[in-house]
C-alpha cells in the first residue's frame, strides 16, 4: 500500500493531480484546499496518500498533511459517506474547522459541503462526536454542553433563545453555540435566557 508520494507536479484537474515519480505518473484525488497548496507545475510535492483497493480500480487520495488524511478516514466510517463527499466536506472546512464543528455539533456548517444535507450533516456530527474533540482546538466538557445545546434548538427554552439572541446580535452559530454552553456550564441548567446571554457576550469578549 501506498502511503506517501513525493514528485513533480505534472499537471492539476478539478479533483486531482499527477504526480510524475521517477517516470511514473500518479493520478491522485485531493480536496480543492489541498490542490490550491500545491506548488507550481514541474516543483516538488510532498502528500500523504490514502490508498484505496476495488475489484475493477486502485485510487489514491492525496492530503497535505497526515491530519487531514485521518479526517478522511473517520468520514469514510460514517454511514453514507463515500470518497467524493469525504473530499467535497474537506474541500469546505480545513480539518480543524471540522473537527470544531463536529464537536460543537455545528450541523449548518458540516452542511455547507457540496452534496450534503442537513441529515447527512446531523450523521456526520452523531457519529463522530466522540473523536473530534480529540482533534479540535475545544474543551471535552464543552463540546459535551455544546452538544447539549444543538439538541435544544428544536424546542423553546432559555438556551435556545439566547443562541439565538447572540446570531441575531450578528455573532456566527458556533461562537454563539459554544458561548452560551460555556455560560451554561458555569451558571446551571436553571439559568435564565438573560442570564445567559450576557454570560455569554462576556465570553465572547474573551475572544
Amino acid at each position: 500500500m501506498i502511503g506517501k508520494l513525493t514528485g513533480t507536479v505534472d499537471s492539476v484537474g478539478p479533483d486531482w493531480v499527477i504526480l510524475d515519480v521517477g517516470g511514473v505518473g500518479y493520478v491522485v484525488y485531493c480536496s480543492t484546499k489541498t490542490l490550491s497548496r500545491l506548488p507550481k507545475a514541474g516543483e516538488t510535492a510532498r502528500l500523504s496518500i490514502e490508498t484505496h483497493v476495488r475489484e475493477d480500480r486502485i485510487q489514491l487520495f492525496g492530503f497535505m498533511a497526515d491530519l487531514e488524511r485521518e479526517w478522511f478516514r473517520l468520514l469514510n466510517t460514517v454511514p453514507g459517506i463515500g470518497t467524493k463527499v469525504a473530499l467535497a466536506v474537506l474541500s469546505t472546512l480545513d480539518a480543524p474547522d471540522l473537527a470544531t464543528a463536529i464537536a460543537l455539533r455545528d450541523v449548518a456548517a458540516i452542511s455547507r459541503a457540496p452534496g450534503v444535507g442537513p441529515k447527512v450533516a446531523a450523521r456526520v456530527a452523531a457519529e463522530l462526536k466522540d473523536k473530534a474533540p480529540l482533534f479540535a482546538d475545544v474543551d471535552p466538557g464543552l463540546a459535551r454542553v455544546a452538544g447539549e445545546v444543538a439538541e435544544a434548538r428544536g424546542a423553546a427554552t432559555p438556551v435556545r433563545d439566547a443562541v439565538s439572541a447572540l446570531v441575531n446580535l450578528g455573532y456566527a452559530a458556533p461562537q454563539a453555540s459554544a458561548a452560551v454552553a460555556a455560560a451554561k456550564q458555569s451558571l446551571g441548567d436553571d439559568a435564565t435566557t438573560e442570564r445567559l446571554i450576557r454570560a455569554g457576550l462576556k465570553e465572547l469578549a474573551k475572544g
